[in-house]
């Protein structure tokens, strides 16, 4: 049991009621169904300052941000679903990815909290492009740190009549989509992760 592929979700949004939350917490049950453990995080339960290099000099790394480190270490993959702001990502959700890419000495290698693992992107806005153009950048991003990136992606339009009381999709269709994405990326991590059949070598 303690040798299963974790991954981790978490919405790039701080809002409580946030479109995002609620789609990514639906393809959560997609990868739980796949076999694979899932931590959800909150990155409202992590404030951090702005990235300030003269500060990180003066003080280190905040609390928060080793945190965070230790959480994304422990993780094989991530299942993001993050908010467009002006075609773009969330200023509080770049500075945490800016965060946790700065090195401590106990890490085993550059980037390690990012490099060699997975991630399935997603996106709910109320407009009619559903976050997709924030999706570029997201994609963009996570691949130049050396994560590997599903070419499946899920993108919800509308989002602001898109999710009944229950916090589910009320399209059926796009429901589904948003718990394949999930299944997708468990199924990939734990292929990633699977061990080499007795006798193979790289």
């Amino acid at each position: 049991m303690g040798n299963k592929p974790k991954i981790l979700a978490f919405a790039g949004s701080l809002r409580k009621d946030s479109f995002n939350k609620k789609l990514v917490k639906i393809a959560i049950e997609g990868a739980k169904h796949s076999g694979v453990e899932v931590t959800y995080l909150d990155l409202a339960d992590y404030p951090l300052p702005l990235y300030d290099g003269d500060l990180e000099q003066r003080q280190g790394l905040p609390d928060n941000a080793k945190a965070l480190k230790k959480i994304f270490l422990a993780h094989q993959g991530f299942l993001i679903s993050s908010p467009e702001y002006n075609s773009s990502l969330p200023g509080t959700f770049k500075n945490m990815i800016d965060w946790v890419s700065r090195p401590s000495p106990d890490e085993p290698e550059y980037l390690a909290p990012y490099k060699g693992k997975a991630a399935a992107i997603m996106s709910a806005s109320p407009s009619h492009l559903g976050g997709l153009r924030g999706l570029v950048h997201l994609r963009a991003m996570l691949e130049n740190i050396f994560i590997y990136v599903l070419p499946e992606q899920v993108w919800i339009a509308h989002a602001d009549e898109a999710f009944n009381a229950d916090g589910q999709l009320k399209d059926v269709k796009e429901q589904q989509k948003a718990i394949q994405e999930g299944k997708n990326l468990a199924d990939f991590v734990l292929k990633l992760h699977a061990p080499l059949p007795e006798g193979s070598h790289l």
